[in-house]
């Protein structure tokens, strides 16, 4: 492990980002796409709303656009972590910035200007980060010639590693490596439940795409993993238990190919106050049951075979009454946010929670139309804390930053937006979360962003929330 003082500003790198699941080589080709799939009443809507002037065009190569939303400051990508930029957790004043190369710390004390505190230097992809009290978890999800920080990637099937690494964070400026966990065909995410008392750390491990030539991840692969971090005693941390969410083996996929086949998680929400959790599965959106924090059960589980090819996160409103799934539709490489794909391809699914069950409402999509060189897709977000609303702000790589309203979860309502027009950013924004009054982004290529709304938005929000998990949700 490497730590790194900050350092001065410095221009991006030029070198290729990647999406975040593109270097997966299962997920299927433009050309396997089910022609069936593409909306066409959407696209014909979307095109005279263009023509009429009533539809937001899209943002010129080179230009930047927003409404409702003004961006504040940017910290380039600089020293070690060069490579693409990932998840955010967030804890006090503090704010842990996930990337291909480790993860890096900033202090929020003025939260309209991050300051770079430190950089870990730990490659791993996609080092998808939460934090919890002093511990703070890495996800890996590639294979790696030991479980060290220094370790290289490696093509070996039978002798390597990948899983989580576990951090103490009691003092932020000095993050400590402890502990190592090998799960089950890696880690793409990771998230949080506590134990009721808070004194041991449940983490779902989350990860996909089984393969019978790796040793340690055979088909099939209808598994999440639970590893047990006590949190008085990270060291001690060690795999709990390996539930099957799908014994009968989830949805078997589509002439689409690739990603729709379920075939483990991609991500997981919990919501501990409620002992629920939302999984999106690949080819399965479900409803957990936590209550057993090693044994979750599943509640309830949906398809959608004609709209949804790749169930990527989830997020529930404040109550717990509604979920919003993704479809993350070509891995984060296409551009989905154009006339071809309409506005059901590479969207949100908002979905009521009716008796415990999961009923479709509506879907979401931004209402931009990006270029055909403009990678865009629904991607990560977060709520915004504000009583008696359903708000929501989600980064769409290349497509930018969207807050969405979700309270008539019928009828969605983009309220603000950020958008770098083609050219600027090599793969765009991968996470986009409200924290204390601002709202922060993670880009993919150009660092770390920071965006005020307008306070007809948020001017009712909470701003003094001590922690933020996306994938692990508290009350506000």
């Amino acid at each position: 492990m490497t730590l790194s003082a900050p350092l001065a500003a410095a221009a991006p790198d030029d070198g290729s980002t990647v999406p975040e699941d593109a270097f997966n080589e299962d997920f299927f080709s433009e050309e396997e796409v089910s022609e069936e799939a593409f909306d066409e009443e959407g696209v014909i809507e979307r095109l005279n709303q263009l023509e009429s002037g009533t539809g937001e065009p899209d943002v010129g190569p080179g230009e930047v656009a927003s409404h409702n939303m003004e961006h504040l400051s940017n910290v380039p990508k600089n020293g070690p972590l060069q490579s693409t930029g990932s998840d955010i957790a967030f804890q006090g004043e503090y704010a842990y910035v996930g990337n291909y190369d480790g993860f890096t710390v900033y202090d929020l004390a003025d939260p309209a200007n991050p300051e770079q505190l430190v950089q870990v230097h730990c490659p791993g992809p996609q080092n998808d980060v939460s934090v919890y009290k002093d511990v703070l978890v890495l996800s890996v999800d590639a294979r790696m010639e030991d479980d060290t920080c220094g370790a290289d990637r490696t093509a070996d099937t039978e002798d390597y590693w990948e899983g989580l690494r576990i951090f103490d964070i009691s003092d932020p400026t000095e993050p400590e490596y402890v502990k190592a966990v090998e799960t089950k065909c890696g880690s793409h995410a990771n998230s949080l439940a506590p134990s009721k008392n808070g004194n041991m750390l449940y983490v779902y491990v989350s990860s996909y795409s089984p393969n019978s030539a790796l040793a340690n991840c055979q088909p099939p692969h209808d598994l999440i993993s639970v590893v047990q971090i006590p949190v008085n005693a990270p060291h001690a941390a060690k795999v709990a238990s390996e539930p099957v969410l799908f014994p009968d083996g989830g949805y078997e996929g589509d002439d689409r190919g690739g990603y729709t086949e379920t075939s483990g998680c991609h991500d997981i929400t919990t919501y501990i106050e409620h002992d629920l959790a939302a999984g999106a599965c690949m080819g399965d959106g479900i409803l957990m049951d936590i209550s057993d924090r090693k044994r979750p059960k599943v509640i309830s589980q949906v398809r959608d075979v004609e709209n949804f090819a790749f169930w990527h996160s989830a997020t529930f409103n404040n109550d717990a009454s509604k979920v919003v799934f993704t479809d993350e539709l070509g891995g984060g490489g296409w551009a989905t946010c154009t006339e071809e794909f309409g506005e059901t391809l590479g969207a949100n699914a908002i979905y009521d929670i009716v008796d415990g069950e999961l009923e479709f409402a509506s879907y979401y999509k931004i209402p931009r139309i990006n270029s055909e060189n403009e990678n865009c897709v629904a991607h990560n977000g977060s709520l915004i804390p504000v009583d008696g609303r359903d708000l929501m702000v989600q980064s769409w790589y290349q497509g930018g930053v969207s807050v969405f309203d979700f309270t008539d979860s019928a009828n969605p309502e983009e309220v603000a937006w950020f958008d770098r027009g083609e050219g600027i950013s090599d793969g765009g924004t991968w996470s986009s979360y409200y924290y204390n009054g601002y709202v922060y982004s993670s880009d993919l290529s150009i660092g770390f962003d920071t965006f005020q709304l307008d306070p007809s938005i948020d001017g009712d929000a909470r701003r003094d929330l001590p922690e933020l998990n996306p994938q692990g949700q508290e009350s506000f």
